[in-house]
């Protein structure tokens, strides 16, 4: 007797995905090209809470679940920001994985940790697989038929420290999609080849002046140049989208906890206020700002996010001498490196002075040294202060620290 599958639309989204492996980004040999924080545990767990723990943060016992890895292009990433991690990778369409172990073959990535598996399975059926210390889930629950039962799945997943980050598609910003979706649907374009044909025909005969044209070809064109990229956002068979009230809810519902955006530049009003308007923004509760700025940008078409399996309390560096007690770690998603220009953890241009960099350089050479030991200069507490609002520098407390909430 066959096994039914654990959600309704997982036999079509897999046979989707068959024809259509994704992401469509080109295999390479050697390491993927840049790098992304929030695919770093140590950078993660940074971010989120104010810093690291000792404990938490030895790279021979973390285990990491990318969940929903398509082709592997965040697989390769998760191996190669976390050096000697324990990584399963997993989704349900076996062409996927073929291009996804093609390219960690290529890369060199399970060389990296201390275990990968890349194993075809739903993320409902984990039952089996233990904890994990960090969770990668972009982009996969809006394709199940209940989200909240994946979400739900995931956090039984979670270990009680650990982080899930997520990738769901928002409202407003996919009004354009959404509509062009339908339009597909209404003509019978189907799934597969020839959905891709009268997609693609569709586009080049609207009238130029067309919204949906308009918007394509402004903002979709380079990111569906692909074939499989393109079939993901306008022929894929399964699909929901939240705005924030809903999002929220959903966490609610699952017993998880919102920890934070990992796109927080995204949801500031100083993006698109000024002046009194901004201020009276500023004033408002933090729910409430991110509210305003999902009415004020209608362009905002995903939510990226850490939820967490307890509430997050952030370490807190007020305390200079709790500061200096903390060894450092510098920030490992960083381009050009070293150097007193570099590409910051978000790939934005970062210039630092020499006092800087020799402080990082003596973070790197000594990892578990207090930073009071490490340097004893008069300037060490500003200098570690400034390196951290710039997100280069990652303290650290020893086992059975407390940070600055002390």
């Amino acid at each position: 007797m066959n096994t039914p599958p654990s959600d309704v639309a997982t036999p079509v989204v897999s046979d989707f995905y068959d024809r259509f492996p994704y992401p469509a980004d080109p295999l390479q040999d050697g390491p993927p090209p840049g790098y992304n924080w929030r695919w770093c545990h140590d950078s993660v767990f940074a971010a989120v809470r104010g810093g690291l723990i000792a404990q938490d943060s030895n790279p021979g016992s973390i285990r990491i679940l990318d969940a929903g890895c398509g082709t592997g292009v965040s697989t390769d990433y998760l191996c190669h920001l976390n050096s000697g991690a324990e990584i399963l990778a997993i989704d349900i369409s076996a062409g996927a994985l073929d291009v996804a172990r093609e390219r960690l073959r290529r890369s060199g990535g399970a060389d990296k940790v201390r275990s990968l598996r890349q194993e075809q399975c739903s993320l409902l059926d984990l039952q089996d697989e233990g904890r994990f210390d960090y969770i990668n889930s972009v982009g996969v629950l809006h394709h199940l038929r209940d989200p909240l039962a994946g979400l739900k799945a995931l956090g039984q997943r979670l270990a009680p420290k650990g982080l899930l980050h997520l990738f769901l598609y928002a409202d407003a910003g996919r009004w354009e999609i959404h509509r062009t979706q339908q339009a597909l649907e209404l003509l019978d374009a189907g799934t597969g080849a020839n959905g891709l044909m009268l997609g693609r025909e569709l586009f080049s005969g609207l009238p130029e002046t067309n919204r949906l044209r308009r918007t394509h070809e402004q903002r979709w064109a380079l990111d569906t140049h692909a074939d499989a990229n393109f079939a993901d956002m306008y022929l894929h068979p399964q699909e929901t989208s939240y705005d924030l009230e809903r999002l929220m809810a959903l966490i609610e519902a699952s017993g998880l906890y919102f920890a934070g955006f990992s796109n927080p530049s995204v949801w500031d009003p100083a993006r698109l206020l000024k002046g009194e308007l901004l201020s009276r923004a500023q004033s408002l509760p933090l729910a409430d700002q991110w509210a305003l700025v999902e009415q004020l940008d209608p362009d905002i078409s995903h939510f990226e996010f850490f939820v967490s399996a307890q509430p997050v309390q952030p370490l807190i560096w007020d305390n200079d001498e709790t500061l200096l007690q903390a060894s450092g770690r510098r920030q490992p998603c960083l381009w050009g490196w070293p150097s007193n220009s570099m590409l910051g953890p978000d790939f934005e241009p970062i210039s630092i002075s020499d006092e800087e960099l020799n402080l990082l350089r003596l973070v790197d050479d000594n990892p578990e040294v207090p930073l009071g030991i490490l340097s004893e200069t008069e300037k060490t507490v500003s200098l570690a202060r400034d390196l951290m609002s710039k997100r280069l520098l990652l303290l650290e407390l020893g086992d059975g620290g407390s940070g600055g909430n002390a």
